[in-house]
């Protein structure tokens, strides 16, 4: 029995994708860094934005008794902590401010809750197939 979520949540969670997404990617084109570098991170912010969304539709699937692989499953949660560490690693040993530094980490993390919300909130808006 799923309800439908409000429109304030709906539009919050676009806004938080939205702002997240933006906000990482016009610091990335303002950045004072090698194109490599910037198409890292770029990289790093499309893999994990598919990530979660993945991640999030195999955890709904099941819950609502479709089947997902093990294997499957277990890749989501693997390549989504694995681009949060490949950040991390990056950021680490970037020659940038602490702020910039934390600046990037915060809006990734606010893109990935955002696509995650929206990818809920889509799922949830569906018409329900059962009778």
């Amino acid at each position: 029995m799923s309800q439908k979520p409000s429109a304030a949540f709906v539009g919050a969670s676009w806004v938080a994708l939205a702002a997240g997404a933006i906000g990482y990617i016009v610091g990335l084109w303002r950045a004072d860094m090698q194109l490599n570098e910037k198409g890292y991170y770029f990289t790093i912010l499309m893999f994990g934005l598919f990530a979660v969304i993945s991640l999030q539709k195999s955890v709904r699937d099941r819950l609502d008794g479709i089947p997902v692989t093990d294997i499957y499953y277990g890749l989501c949660w693997f390549v989504t902590v694995l681009s949060i560490v490949l950040l991390v690693v990056g950021l680490w040993n970037a020659t940038l401010l602490p702020s910039e530094k934390g600046f990037y980490a915060f809006a990734f993390l606010l893109a990935l809750f955002g696509a995650i919300t929206v990818q809920k909130n889509t799922r949830d808006s569906l018409p329900s197939n059962k009778a």
